[in-house]
């Protein structure tokens, strides 16, 4: 199979990347004593970064579409995925909702916790990837009894 992504493409990732932990760091979305205090709602300032972020995404979701009838750098035309609501999206919020409240810190913003020095989050690190390959090794075995998966 060729790879016909722009040449670019990987060095936007990452600079995508760079740019959202910088963000999460900067905002304190990184240290997971802010987290809780919003979880706890007696901080609730990560909200505005939240509501920043969705409504920049929100704006470009809305635009981008419009100007262009395939993204740059992959020339793939732009759809929607829709997801179906079932039990399994419920359990897995539930589940990714009770871990970001225990650690108080969620996938993205844990690498970015690393990142500024907060070395024992690599044991949260550690646990979302025994996790997720857990849910693959449970999944592949639904699937070999031939279950929905």
């Amino acid at each position: 199979m060729i790879d016909e992504r722009h040449p670019a493409f990987m060095p936007v990732v990452f600079v995508g990347g760079l740019l959202f932990g910088f963000g999460l760091g900067f905002s304190h979305m990184a240290r997971p004593e802010v987290v809780l205090t919003f979880l706890q709602l007696t901080d609730l300032g990560l909200l505005f970064v939240m509501f920043g972020a969705a409504a920049v995404t929100a704006v470009t979701f809305f635009t981008v579409p419009r100007l262009r009838s395939t993204a740059p750098l992959t020339g793939s035309g732009y759809g929607r995925r829709l997801k179906q609501f079932d039990r399994r999206v419920v359990v897995g919020g539930v589940v990714f909702g009770v871990g970001w409240g225990v650690s108080g810190i969620c996938p993205g913003s844990a690498y970015a916790s690393l990142g500024i020095g907060n070395y024992p989050m690599l044991a949260g690190v550690a646990g979302m990837f025994m996790g997720a390959y857990l849910q693959g090794v449970w999944r592949s075995k639904q699937l070999s009894i031939g279950e929905r998966p």
